[in-house]
């Protein structure tokens, strides 16, 4: 304890550590995950309480590394759904109007003050702005204090409810499908008679792409526009159904994989490291009148997608490629083709890219009747990564972080954030949680993010949204990272993620308007 008492910084890692372990034991079918660092934080906060004081930066670091990587990651994503996503917007602040519905009636209810019921309101749905917001118009500790209380109810309930809706495999009709978990493949064809590749099914709209073509005895690499001729051998790549019906209209499929014969086409997989390239399209990079060769897949992580010619190229991207043999060294220069690369952060990029959003989250917007509210550096840092996300690059900088580094970045960023946010509140937490007024507000807090989540699941259902994309929804109108990252632990689908940002960011600003109708009553 006097080793604790003497270094925060010990006493930060421990936690970290420590909630590692405790968010990976199972509790029946529920595992905390990160959020296991926020309730470690709170019983070694209790002990040392001097650490407390000492945690806000850490807490705003943390939180601002974590929604700079989840709104880079997620911009191309947020932008091109957004207009289809605006019903989810609107169920989100209908959700929300519930909340505070919950919270003035239930605080009336259960004969608290205006100025705890609104720190129950800011915990339950574990917004560190909107309390920032509640403290400064009441000049009062009690919004932290029920703050403290609610917070950890809002992410118990959270990850119960994320938990049960994320495993749903309910139809998505009005959904995107999700690009996670499709199987591509690649099918050798015989043409049965004389098409262009114009005319075979799938090649206009991208939903396939060809690559070796076999003509006679000689084997290379398809040319745009190629006309196919009978008895030619071409392999188509796609989704099964796509690649089913293209091959249906050339001709029949054959066993023999032309691929395989490597003799004259080579076919592997480059790793993009070279930032020139990064946040061009694939039909930017012209291999074919560069190198005579050809890009079918691109890997993300672990999704694999087919390369059509509006797909943007990222760092760290292994991109699939069929190429005359002697292009070899040539591609590898090209890409860069480099792990170590792609392994590092660009530290001008990171820099200046959180250093915008913290600065956006600094300005100050009025609202009627004198106040004014900032975004912070929650919702300041995720806007500006979604925007800079979906740009890729400006000039020379290159915005988009490589995904292991972001997906590194982002836990590193979560873990201190929920070990700092345990630490600072645990000393009021235990002092509160088990009198009476605790009791009240705590439950309190359970109602408010029931309501909330309740009102965002049923939403997502009724609009027609996929399971994954109403589990991200649900997180981010809790406006709480532990529950992003527990609902893509269960299972990995890219929809989490872009339903997340959708809200997260909109959330966070009509909460912290919320608060000053919270405080009329």
């Amino acid at each position: 304890m006097e080793l604790l008492t003497n270094s925060p910084l010990l006493t930060l890692f421990l936690v970290v550590a420590l909630g590692a372990v405790l968010g990976a034991i199972p509790f029946g079918p529920l595992r905390l995950g990160a959020a296991g660092a926020l309730f470690v934080g709170i019983i070694v906060g209790f002990y040392v309480p001097k650490h407390g004081s000492q945690m806000a930066l850490v807490q705003q670091l943390g939180l601002a590394l974590f929604v700079y990587g989840v709104g880079l990651s997620a911009g191309q994503t947020f932008f091109r759904d957004l207009r289809k996503q605006y019903k989810l917007i609107l169920a989100a602040a209908l959700s929300l109007v519930a909340a505070v519905a919950v919270t003035v009636l239930g605080g009336l209810g259960l004969g608290m003050k205006t100025e705890l019921s609104v720190g129950v309101f800011a915990g339950a749905l574990t917004t560190t702005p909107a309390l920032a917001a509640a403290t400064d118009l009441t000049g009062s500790q009690n919004p932290a204090v029920g703050y403290s209380l609610a917070y950890p109810a809002g992410v118990i309930i959270g990850i119960i409810m994320v938990g049960f809706f994320v495993t749903r495999r309910w139809p998505g009709q009005r959904d995107t499908p999700a690009l996670a978990g499709q199987k591509l493949q690649a099918v050798t064809a015989v043409v049965s008679k004389e098409i262009s590749m114009r005319d075979v099914p799938g090649w206009l709209d991208q939903s396939i792409r060809m690559s070796y073509l076999r003509s006679g005895d000689s084997i290379r690499v398809i040319a745009p526009g190629q006309i196919l001729n009978k008895s030619d051998q071409v392999v188509v790549v796609g989704l099964p159904a796509d690649v089913d019906k293209a091959v249906a209209a050339i001709g029949y499929a054959l066993p023999e994989h032309l691929a395989n014969d490597r003799s004259v086409v080579e076919f592997q997989s480059f790793i993009v490291s070279r930032s020139r390239i990064a946040g061009s399209t694939v039909a930017d990079l012209n291999l074919a009148a560069r190198f005579g060769a050809v890009v079918t897949r691109i890997k993300r992580g672990d999704i694999e997608t087919l390369a059509a010619d509006d797909k943007t190229v990222e760092l760290g991207d292994r991109l699939f490629v069929a190429y005359p043999r002697e292009e070899e060294r040539n591609l590898a220069a090209f890409f860069g083709d480099s792990r170590n690369s792609v392994a590092q952060v660009d530290a001008i990029a990171l820099g200046l890219g959180i250093a915008c959003g913290v600065l956006l989250g600094m300005v100050k917007i009025s609202l009627p009747g004198g106040s004014s509210f900032q975004l912070g550096s929650a919702a300041g840092p995720l806007v500006v990564g979604l925007i800079l996300g979906y740009l890729q690059r400006t000039g020379p900088i290159v915005w988009q972080l490589p995904q292991g580094a972001n997906l590194t970045v982002r836990q590193l960023g979560l873990m201190l954030f929920l070990a700092a946010v345990g630490i600072s509140s645990g000393p009021a937490f235990v002092k509160m949680a088990f009198t009476e007024l605790g009791v009240r507000a705590g439950f309190l807090g359970v109602l408010v993010a029931t309501v909330t989540l309740v009102v965002m699941g049923l939403a997502g259902r009724v609009l027609g949204l996929s399971a994954a994309r109403t589990a991200g929804s649900m997180a981010g109108s809790l406006g709480q990272p532990a529950l992003l990252a527990y609902a893509q632990s269960r299972t990995n689908d890219e929809r989490i993620e872009a339903g997340y940002a959708t809200i997260f960011a909109f959330g966070i600003v009509l909460k912290i308007i919320l608060v000053s109708v919270v405080l009329l009553f």
